[in-house]
């Protein structure tokens, strides 16, 4: 078996034991897919400083995420269709999180259902919320996570609209896949990932068939689906969700200083700069290009985290350095997910915890919280917004 030491690696097996039209699903973005580029090769332009003769011993990259202790500042994000990925891929990632000690975040749109990872999961965990037009059933999957012992509401604010994923369309996503000839010939090379489905019930969106009205397989699942993503989501029913919830929050989707200074004002624990990973809006500016402006419009009044773009250890310090206090990753577990299932996910939390420290310790830092814009050499121009 090939070495394993980064993300790519991860990658590579991801692709090769995992239907297409679920790696395409994880790997891809919006329309040209601009942002999603940009996210990731944005990171590479900014540059780390390295110090010498410095005292690098005494290492730590422990801190907090929403008052919550974290072995490193890196969550993970929300993931629809993460237990087809790999069987159970919810319950498999929660687990190596919990054990990790980092945040798990459970997707409106999983696979396995909010109950099934609390039963499976030793820790609690956050549950991310997409806002649907049927009220009844927002206001009872919110009841649901209560009853979970969810520790925070993930509320994604960036999907009011669906955008356009070309590689989902031409594939025929569903969950569970349909059985044309195309997906049959593909799915006989991934075998191992074929008998793990079939040894597990879970194959449908857990948190919607059999909870939303009219909704009992996966035919009425897709009808209603596509006619739920309530457009009409405002601060006020934001407001309103807050209020029902009534624990940690966190709104996740905000690119934009403006929008951060309401949630700021909002109430909410945390923001996550985000740009859905390229998957919403193609040709928005990569969340890092937007993290110091986005900083500098709330200050202290608020916990500034950043997603989308995050493949490695490096790009966790960079976005530390630029004023994030917290992260959150979805393609670099999700690789690790789809390539070895449970033990994936864990070693791409191993990965990139080893490339933070490592980096954090050639920039001549032995704490995370220390790290700040003199560890970097950023490219004039860099955060020069067009106008």
């Amino acid at each position: 078996m090939a070495v394993i030491t980064s993300i790519d690696d991860l990658k590579r097996l991801h692709k090769k034991r995992t239907p297409k039209m679920f790696f395409d699903y994880a790997e891809s973005g919006s329309y040209t897919e601009q942002t999603f580029r940009d996210n990731t090769t944005d990171f590479a332009k900014i540059r780390l400083r390295q110090k010498v003769a410095v005292d690098m011993s005494g290492r730590s990259t422990a801190s907090k995420m929403a008052g919550q202790p974290v072995a490193m500042p890196v969550a993970l994000a929300p993931i629809g269709l993460c237990g087809m990925q790999r069987a159970d891929g919810e319950i498999k990632a929660a687990r190596a999180a919990a054990q990790f000690g980092v945040p798990f975040t459970l997707s409106t749109m999983s696979i396995c259902s909010i109950e099934d990872v609390g039963a499976h999961c030793p820790d609690p965990f956050w549950f991310q919320l997409y806002v649907m037009n049927d009220n009844d059933f927002v206001d009872a999957i919110i009841e649901r996570a209560k009853a979970a012992n969810c520790s925070a509401l993930v509320l994604t604010l960036d999907l009011q609209i669906l955008g356009q994923r070309h590689k989902d369309l031409k594939n025929g996503l569903s969950a569970p896949p349909k059985l044309t000839l195309p997906v049959m010939m593909d799915m006989a090379t991934k075998l191992r990932w074929g008998m793990e489905m079939l040894g597990t019930p879970r194959r449908g969106f857990g948190n919607i068939i059999g909870h939303a009205k009219g909704v009992g397989d996966t035919a009425s699942l897709m009808s209603w689906t596509a006619e739920q993503f309530d457009p009409k989501l405002d601060w006020a029913k934001i407001g309103r969700i807050r209020d029902q919830w009534g624990g940690k929050l966190i709104l996740k989707g905000i690119l934009d200083p403006e929008d951060a200074r309401i949630a700021a004002d909002f109430g909410a624990d945390a923001i996550v700069v985000s740009n859905h990973g390229g998957r919403q809006l193609d040709g928005a500016l990569s969340s890092i290009r937007m993290l110091p402006s986005i900083k500098a419009a709330v200050g202290d009044k608020i916990e500034v985290w950043l997603d989308s773009g995050i493949r490695s250890g490096q790009d966790v310090l960079k976005a530390l350095a630029l004023g994030a206090s917290g992260t959150m990753i979805g393609r670099a577990y999700l690789h690790g997910l789809g390539a070895m299932g449970e033990a994936g996910v864990t070693q791409a939390l191993q990965i990139l915890q080893k490339e933070l420290d490592v980096t954090m310790a050639l920039c001549g830092e032995r704490n995370v919280q220390d790290l700040g814009r003199s560890n970097l050499m950023v490219p004039n121009g860099f955060f020069d917004h067009y106008n």
